[in-house]
């Protein structure tokens, strides 16, 4: 599986190299990695303690910030390094304040992963979610530089728990902890040994509750909205909007649409605007004075997302009709009744969300329809899974201060 592990490596690298010159994901990929060691530089005239966190992405940033600003807020001392794997999370967060240094990860090889600790030197590594790389991780072990998971959260069909899956399962062994979300998940780790583990629940949950507390005013919103019901869509794709028309269309004069794209391409953001139809504005091109007189705006910017849910009376949330939902707990916090397509198993929060009856999942316009119109035209119906859902958040909250507690007696 090692050999496996080695040669699907170098095919991804040959991969992206290739890809580059036709893909901005793999070219901004490349482009990022190109003399990071070099960068990487600024590190050794250092003297303070370093803690180093890693993300795959955006969406496992937000996870691991709040433990990230916990902290920098406790241990104001150690100097942060972050690092992404993926151009959507670092070329967002790359200018991020609660770091002092942020970096491509290099790809995994012994080389790279011994090369990276040298500089960094980092006295406490945090993964957060499913980031597992076998030379990282077995460098460190041998240099005994604790390392957690946080947030982290398994499935039975996951290579880990297969007959032939030792290699991957030595992952997990290298690990000094590994924060789960969820009870299922720790009792998969239990049931192969994995004894160095615990339930903390979701660094999301705290993430969220951060973000509702200092929401952002946004004028152009406040004006487009016009005290009316809003129906914000969150992270949507093509096929999203495909099963969102036909509601849009029959709404669209009572209710205000806020339609924010998972991806920012001038050619997605102009079809969804042919799509639309009459009535439809750019954010970027509204104003103050003139967004009232729309009933769909599109964002056409990235970072606003959070702040839009805020004015949300409902929400739908993209992804599920693809590779998979996307966060749901940045709408769930203002108690919005929440829709999204059918693919949200891997995701427990949704789950909890759908059993509670906060959630509506739906398979097509009409099932759609069908939902949005119960919820809207039931009395007392939206106020109470309003108050179903931010008790529910509230609940699942505190992962944060669990790890953080244990982080102290590691770096004592």
């Amino acid at each position: 599986m090692k050999l496996l592990y080695d040669i699907g490596l170098k095919a991804y690298q040959a991969a992206i190299a290739v890809a580059a010159p036709f893909h901005q994901k793999a070219k901004l990929m490349q482009e990022g990695r190109a003399g990071q060691f070099e960068r990487m530089e600024q590190l050794q005239g250092n003297t303070a303690p370093v803690v180093w966190f890693h993300c795959a992405s955006l969406g496992e940033f937000e996870q691991g910030r709040p433990v990230i600003e916990a902290f920098r807020e406790e241990f104001p001392r150690y100097k942060v390094v972050l690092t992404f794997f993926s151009p959507s999370g670092y070329e967002v967060r790359k200018n991020y304040a609660g770091a002092d240094y942020i970096f491509y990860l290099p790809l995994d090889s012994h080389h790279n992963a011994n090369r990276f600790l040298d500089i960094v030197k980092p006295k406490l590594a945090v993964f957060v979610k499913y980031e597992f790389w076998h030379y990282y991780l077995r460098a460190m072990q041998e240099r005994a530089i604790p390392v957690l998971s946080i947030s982290a959260i398994f499935r039975s069909d996951q290579v880990f728990f297969k007959p032939y899956g030792g290699f991957n399962r030595s992952m997990l062994q290298r690990f000094t902890h590994i924060y789960t979300q969820n009870e299922a998940s720790l009792k998969l780790l239990q049931g192969i040994g994995i004894l160095k583990s615990s339930i903390a629940g979701d660094t999301r949950f705290d993430r969220v509750l951060q973000t509702a507390a200092s929401v952002k005013v946004i004028p152009v919103v406040e004006a487009f909205a016009q005290g009316k019901e809003v129906f914000m869509v969150g992270s949507s794709w093509p096929a999203d909007i495909e099963v969102l028309l036909p509601l849009i269309q029959k709404h669209r004069q009572g209710i205000q649409f806020i339609i924010a794209p998972h991806e920012i391409h001038e050619s997605g953001i102009s079809q969804l605007m042919q799509q639309l139809g009459e009535g439809v504005v750019r954010f970027s091109q509204a104003t103050e004075a003139d967004a009232g007189r729309y009933n769909v705006l599109v964002i056409d910017n990235i970072g606003m997302l959070s702040s839009l849910y805020s004015y949300g009376t409902y929400a739908y949330i993209g992804g599920a009709f693809g590779k998979g939902l996307h966060n749901t707990l940045e709408a769930a916090v203002f108690g919005l009744p929440l829709f999204f397509g059918p693919k949200f198993d891997k995701f427990q929060e949704a789950k909890d969300l759908v059993q509670l009856g906060c959630a509506f999942p739906i398979n097509n316009a009409e099932e759609l329809l069908q939902a949005f119109e119960r919820v809207h035209t039931t009395p007392g119906l939206r106020q109470g899974i309003t108050d179903k859902e931010k008790t529910y958040v509230h609940e699942q909250a505190g992962a944060t201060a669990k790890i953080m507690a244990d982080v102290r007696q590691l770096l004592k």
